[in-house]
């Protein structure tokens, strides 16, 4: 998920075995869950890889996500309170302090918690889980996009953007600050990084 393995990456049960200090036994249960989840390719005599990001497939997930996350930002507007605007004011903060200090693994975690947190402002924090489990393919590939000259940046605008929908109790606001700041999450892919064509 945070491509410290890159797509394509070979992974050896043995060695994460050794790592862990784990029989191969359960290493080979989580390489499946991993394959499962399509995070991981296994081709037998040919071993496993990190799976290459299924570029086809990111569009449906993220009419998906923004299907529920439009939704979850109107709710949002109409039910937050001082206290829940302003921990959602500090999520973006704390987003920019990881921007000054270029530190994406701190920035990914902050978007996150921003997004959860509009969730649970909405009265609907399952809608979150559900995001989850349709923008795995996404994260990753999104990862990818953080490292572009001046994305970070936008996405806290977009974010200050959404908040002022919120706190102004302008549900129309919040959802095309939504709307504009999720239709962005997909620009060009890399095609080093998309599935190979198949017959």
């Amino acid at each position: 998920m945070s491509l410290r393995l890159k797509p394509g990456d070979p992974i050896s049960e043995k060695e994460v075995a050794a790592r862990y200090g784990v029989s191969r036994t359960p290493v080979r249960e989580a390489i499946q869950r991993l394959a499962d989840e399509r995070l991981v390719e296994i081709y037998p005599q040919s071993g496993t890889f990190v799976a290459r990001i299924p570029y086809d497939d990111l569009p449906e997930a993220m009419i998906i996500r923004k299907a529920l996350e439009t939704a979850s930002v109107r709710l949002a507007a109409e039910k937050a309170t001082r206290s829940q605007l302003l921990a959602l004011a500090t999520i973006v903060e704390q987003q920019r302090e990881a921007a000054e200090a270029n530190d994406r693994g701190a920035f990914h975690r902050a978007d996150e918690a921003f997004h959860a947190k509009i969730a649970e402002v909405s009265g609907f924090p399952g809608i979150w889980r559900q995001v989850l489990q349709v923008k795995v393919q996404v994260d990753r590939y999104r990862r990818l996009t953080l490292s572009q000259q001046g994305r970070m940046a936008q996405v806290i605008a977009d974010h200050e953007r959404i908040l002022a929908g919120i706190a102004a109790g302008n549900a129309d606001d919040a959802e095309r600050g939504m709307a504009h700041h999720l239709d962005a999450v997909l620009p060009d892919a890399p095609q080093e990084h998309a599935p190979p064509a198949t017959d």
